[in-house]
């Protein structure tokens, strides 16, 4: 057996940029809108359908799936996860985009390394703290933390 793979490489495909973008490849985003004064580290996937407002910076190994929204001024640190399958029919939806659902993430939000982010909406100043898994709307601002993650603490 001498089968040779399909080898796709990263890329930068179809993204509206605003200015003073800073990108350190490898990174593959497509179909997607970046804010002004935009940093996107190294490793970072971004699909079609986002849009990441002004000022943000996502950190490296990131993965942002489609209909995702993110504000202006966030941070996303490393490793963090977003999700837009719930496998809401008991397996993964696949290309059934119906079954998909939305993120969206308000202003100022800062969410820690390798936190998960189900579909859900964030309201505006929020941190979530690292490793941990938002199930829920957050509707108040705050530090929330654990898995499924809870509000801990003010900050405001």
């Amino acid at each position: 057996m001498n089968n040779k793979p399909i080898i796709l490489k990263s890329a930068i495909v179809d993204v509206r940029f605003g200015e003073n973008v800073k990108i350190v490849e490898p990174v593959n985003m497509y179909g997607c809108n970046i804010g002004n004064n935009v940093f996107i580290g190294p490793f970072v996937e971004i699909q079609k359908n986002v849009d990441i407002g002004n000022n943000c910076k996502i950190q490296s190994h990131s993965f942002i799936c489609e209909m995702v929204t993110i504000g202006n001024n966030c941070f996303i640190s490393h490793g963090a996860m977003f999700i837009n399958d719930t496998f809401s029919t008991g397996a993964p939806a696949g290309g059934n985009r119906v079954l998909w659902k939305k993120t969206k993430i308000g202003n100022f939000v800062s969410i820690g390394t390798n936190a998960t982010i189900l579909p859900v909406e964030i309201c505006n100043n929020v941190v979530i703290g690292a490793g941990a898994v938002v199930t829920k709307n957050i509707t108040e601002s705050g530090i929330y933390v654990g898995n499924p993650a809870k509000k801990i603490k003010n900050i405001f």
